[in-house]
């Protein structure tokens, strides 16, 4: 009777290294849904290179672009048990285009597991050096004393800077009408070049043409104050009560077993804690975020009950 046993429970272990050395030869990939060389890329790419000498196999940041970053999420959330994949992906991703899009192809809730939250920024107001203003509240007298000028450029149409500005004239009381590009380079340069007088897009991105004097930054929506450029005021210093913030978080499909989810946080965790990574972020002008799987879940939560009225509200249709 034992030598069938025996056999039997051989070849389940052996089976389960066979699946173990399967695994471990197949690479990880990170699905991002925006083009190389963006705030969110350049997150996976720090991540990735550690990430890969942890699991001890190689891992490939995949660019798959298009529809705002749906064209990911349906990519993954199609993603075999046998490929092991990430989504890496911020709020427009998940939290405004579900909302929005009837048919965007995925439920976040329903098709994802939040992995680990991994880093956090923070919005600016900027104005051109043609606007006679300084601070906030002198921008918001001056749009309401030129209605014919009240309009404000954000990267894109349904984004949250977009979101996030329409928060901004709602409690100024102003009504100005958004401006939407493809991306932030063709908004810095219109805003540059005068044919926008403000734009509301992410804070690192408006600073180093702050830092060169060819824009000014008036508030940023962090609660604190950036430690990017602690010389500019927040919202609530500039005495409008607002605050928010966005994120990259990692997802699973939930083709991924949960224990090999739970793994893989764990290990971003550790990534997310290594000295290097954080001053790989910070050198990026980016601020890194240690968080749990409990706590991106927990964090999560918070943000979607926050932004998706804020969201509803606007009435905002692609």
């Amino acid at each position: 009777m034992w030598k069938p046993l025996a056999t039997a429970a051989l070849t389940a272990v052996l089976a389960l290294c066979a699946t173990l050395a399967n695994a471990q030869e197949t690479p990880l990939r990170i699905v991002v849904g925006y083009a190389p060389g963006g705030a969110t890329d350049r997150v996976a790419r720090i991540v990735a290179d550690k990430l890969g000498t942890k699991l001890g196999t190689p891992v490939i940041v995949e660019n798959k672009t298009g529809a705002g970053g749906r064209l990911s999420a349906q990519a993954v959330k199609a993603a075999p048990a046998n490929q092991p994949t990430l989504l890496l992906a911020n709020p427009a991703v998940m939290l405004v285009a579900p909302l929005v899009f009837p048919d965007a192809g995925y439920d976040p809730e329903r098709d994802f597991r939040p992995v680990s939250h991994v880093n956090s920024y923070e919005f600016g107001v900027a104005v051109g050096s043609a606007v006679p203003v300084k601070e906030l509240p002198h921008l918001m007298a001056w749009l309401r004393a030129n209605p014919d000028k009240a309009n404000f450029g954000v990267p894109a149409t349904g984004s949250l800077p977009h979101f996030f500005g329409l928060m901004v004239g709602d409690a100024a009381k102003v009504r100005a009408e958004v401006v939407g590009y493809r991306g932030s380079a063709p908004l810095l340069n219109d805003l540059l070049g005068g044919q926008v007088p403000v734009a509301f897009d992410t804070f690192d991105t408006l600073l180093p043409q702050h830092e060169a004097g060819k824009i000014r930054i008036l508030a940023v929506s962090s609660a604190k104050r950036s430690p990017l450029d602690p010389k500019i005021p927040t919202f609530k210093e500039a005495g409008m009560d607002l605050a928010a913030t966005g994120w990259n978080t990692f997802f699973a499909p939930m083709s991924m077993p949960k224990a090999q989810a739970e793994r893989l946080a764990g290990l971003i965790h550790e990534v997310m804690k290594d000295p290097d990574t954080q001053r790989k972020f910070e050198t990026a002008k980016m601020e890194p975020v240690v968080a749990t799987m409990g706590q991106t879940e927990a964090m999560l939560k918070a943000y979607r009950a926050q932004w998706a009225p804020v969201v509803q509200r606007s009435g905002f249709k692609p």
